[in-house]
């Protein structure tokens, strides 16, 4: 994949519930323990951090998000605009924990919506990758419930989690997620030593070729917004998912009990289900429709798949990526998670697409293989 130009470096790796079952890498000698920024493969951590809580009781899916943080009831819906004026009314619903985790919110990314790409262009609001508190005073685009659309959700989770445990997101994060799992390659600030095998990330050029460019994370920001602002490895993120194999332990550590996993991997916006993201930025994102014509929905933190894609991933089966084309799944009824990571714009470019999706077959016939 990467001789045929697919993506500028890749790191794979597949795993199941015991044990790290192949890895490999291509391209300026990246492996397993080199560093990524994985953007939204933030979320699913996010979403973990709240779903511990709710399993300790301290939680519900179901209190509306202004009872635990009462600046979101100041948010109200943009319905257009008057000229370069915003057009705004009261949202008709209020907004519940679970709105944030299943991106059902009614807060989007301008990426994929014309809507809110006009609103930041207009208003000059900072990007939800900045660390602002600012950008926790970004409108909704459509009433909490109403339907589907990525977004910054997650964000405002991770508040929740700090304004219920009383330490911040980083603190909880590492005391309850990473050192419990050993995911000592994961965090939130990165050092010099670190930067030694930080990746360089690329933009693809109109010929197909790839150009270095710098998208830095914010050192210290305001906020650690846990839809986007975590460093990883392709190894510390396979434990992760190797976690939920094991429903919710991995090497004798519980983080989470078997019955949060269960509610975390359920279908949880039923009837909604998870759509085309169509790109208004091609630049960042090409369009993105994950496994086009086939039954979608979301979990409280992973898109889910409601049918078997032949020769791949089955019903139930949980996955997400980062902006930068760091993408994961992991199969429950088939025991298999995976990895599939390069640092490379745009999202969802076609011919890397076309690679994970080589990579995904080559993972399930190796797994049908060893079976046989």
């Amino acid at each position: 994949a990467v001789t045929q130009k697919a993506a500028p470096f890749l790191v794979g790796m597949v795993g199941d519930a015991d044990q790290v079952l192949w890895s490999g890498g291509a391209g300026q000698s990246a492996n397993d323990k080199t560093i990524f920024q994985i953007f939204s493969m933030t979320k699913a951590i996010g979403s973990t951090a709240a779903m511990i809580l709710v399993d300790r009781g301290q939680l519900s899916l179901d209190t509306p998000v202004k009872e635990l943080l009462p600046h979101f009831a100041k948010l109200q819906v943009l319905t257009g605009f008057d000229g370069d004026t915003p057009l705004l009314r009261p949202a008709k619903t209020d907004a519940a924990v679970r709105h944030l985790a299943t991106h059902t919110s009614g807060l989007v990314y301008p990426t994929w919506d014309q809507k809110m790409a006009t609103y930041f262009r207009l208003t000059q609001a900072p990007l939800p990758n900045t660390g602002s508190r600012k950008t926790f005073d970004l409108p909704l685009v459509f009433d909490p419930g109403d339907r589907w659309a990525y977004g910054i959700g997650i964000d405002w989770l991770g508040q929740l989690v700090e304004a219920i445990d009383g330490r911040r997101i980083d603190q909880f994060c590492q005391a309850e997620i990473f050192d419990r799992l050993g995911m000592n390659d994961t965090f939130f600030e990165i050092g010099l030593p670190e930067k030694e095998r930080l990746a360089q990330i690329y933009l693809r050029n109109q010929d197909g070729s790839f150009k270095p460019i710098n998208l830095p994370l914010p050192a210290q920001p305001e906020v650690y917004g846990m839809g986007h602002c975590l460093y990883s490895t392709p190894a510390d993120y396979l434990t992760f998912l190797r976690c939920f194999l094991n429903e919710g332990s991995l090497n004798q550590n519980r983080i989470l009990s078997r019955q949060a996993v269960k509610t975390m991997l359920a279908n949880q916006i039923a009837p909604l289900t998870v759509g085309k993201l169509n790109s208004v930025s091609p630049k960042q994102s090409a369009d993105v429709d994950f496994f086009p014509g086939q039954a979608k929905s979301h979990s409280l933190g992973f898109l889910r798949m409601e049918e078997d894609v032949p020769g791949m991933r089955a019903a139930g089966s949980q996955s997400w990526a980062g902006l930068l084309n760091s993408h994961y799944w992991f199969d429950p009824s088939h025991n298999i998670a995976a990895v599939f990571m390069t640092q490379m714009l745009p999202f969802a470019d076609p011919a890397f697409m076309l690679a994970y999706a080589a990579f995904e077959k080559a993972a399930y016939k190796s797994l049908n293989e060893s079976l046989e």
